[in-house]
């Protein structure tokens, strides 16, 4: 008997596999996004419908004006329905706002904070981070790289590692109450894959010969079974931490699928894995909570979790809880990522973090399944 995934991303069918690069045009969305991005985002049928098809052009403008930027560029989002492109170099804003983009001054260019980024990844990876210090990204919108420290945190360490970072660069300090945290969970039952017969994660997407997922839910050579409690593959690599991403291969019983999981709101087919910037929206499937919504608030992230530092994570106000980990994120019907970590519940809400798919696709050379 052949079988499907009953995952986040199912295997549900013979589909056609195909490369799909991060800067094909994103599709408007399919209408299983649209009643969690009303109740996650409080947007009506219509604002959820001009918000999308807003995205997909903001989307569609990026590369060209980051050209028209050059090496003024000081990052880009999505604000009140439209691209906004950050520069250096007041001159060259008639020539980014000529492709349909708005333009904003600023004083550091993206190049600029990125590397302030990177040298507190470097500083970290040499003496490690304070467990008080939660993570660092950079903000366009602030136009500096966050650091993330635990309210009321102090002692040594923490102001050493706080001060060594400010003397990066542009670096503005952010206090938080919450600590990240992966979210595998015990087997409990619903759409998941187990692991090893003694932890549940989420199923990410469909790839060439099995389907990705998060790195901290199991180790090469972990065996892997399907929420029917029969046999689908094993763990072929995994990284974690450093990143958050693996793959499984699956076994002969199961064929895959385009289709994600929509809990109840009709599956989403993935037509691509065209990247979405910050502000724009993104939706998550899981098995734990179903389908959440929120939109994106930074890229290439690095989170200090207890079991180590990940770097290259996108940040959200989506909520997630364990067993949730590994599940798949969408934008329209573009592939985004899977779930790693984050804090807070989907009662209160929260912060979670994804791993980039094209990152994962590149680092195994494997094929995204698209519709």
């Amino acid at each position: 008997m052949r079988r499907s995934l009953a995952g986040v991303a199912g295997l549900v069918g013979l589909a056609a596999t195909a490369v799909v690069t991060a800067g094909q045009p994103a599709s408007a969305a399919p209408g299983a996004l649209v009643p969690a991005l009303q109740r996650d985002l409080g947007l009506s049928t219509d604002q959820v419908e001009q918000r999308l098809t807003r995205e997909s052009a903001a989307r569609g403008l990026l590369p060209a004006a980051r050209t028209a930027a050059g090496a003024a560029f000081g990052g880009s989002w999505f604000d009140r329905g439209s691209l906004v492109v950050a520069l250096t170099d007041p001159a060259l804003a008639g020539a980014v706002e000529s492709t349909g983009a708005r333009s904003t001054v600023v004083a550091h260019t993206a190049r600029a904070l990125d590397a302030t980024k990177a040298a507190i990844d470097e500083k970290a990876t040499a003496t490690g981070a304070p467990k008080a210090v939660t993570g660092w990204f950079v903000d366009p919108t602030t136009n500096s790289v966050v650091l993330t420290v635990i309210k009321g945190a102090s002692g040594a360490e923490v102001t050493s590692f706080v001060d060594g970072a400010k003397a990066a660069g542009p670096v503005r300090v952010e206090e938080t109450t919450a600590a990240p945290r992966t979210l595998g969970g015990p087997v409990t039952g619903g759409n998941a894959y187990y692991i090893n017969g003694a932890g549940r994660c989420s199923v990410g997407f469909s790839v060439s010969g099995g389907f990705v997922s998060a790195g901290h839910c199991g180790s090469s050579g972990d065996s892997v079974t399907g929420d029917d409690d029969s046999a689908m593959g094993t763990f072929q690599g995994s990284s974690f931490p450093g990143s958050d991403y693996s793959w499984v291969r699956t076994n002969s019983s199961w064929s895959g699928s385009p289709t994600v999981n929509g809990y109840g709101n009709g599956n989403v087919t993935v037509t691509g894995s065209s990247v979405a910037g910050v502000g724009e929206s993104v939706c998550r499937s899981g098995s734990t909570t179903g389908w959440h919504c929120g939109t994106i608030q930074a890229t290439d992230q690095t989170v200090n979790y207890p079991e180590g530092t990940v770097s290259g994570l996108t940040r959200t106000n989506a909520c997630a809880e364990p067993g949730d980990s590994g599940g798949s994120w969408v934008s329209g019907s573009q592939a985004q990522g899977v779930t790693s970590g984050g804090s807070g519940d989907c009662t209160y809400g929260g912060t979670t973090y994804f791993q980039p798919v094209n990152e994962i696709l590149s680092a195994y050379g494997l094929s995204l399944t698209t519709g």
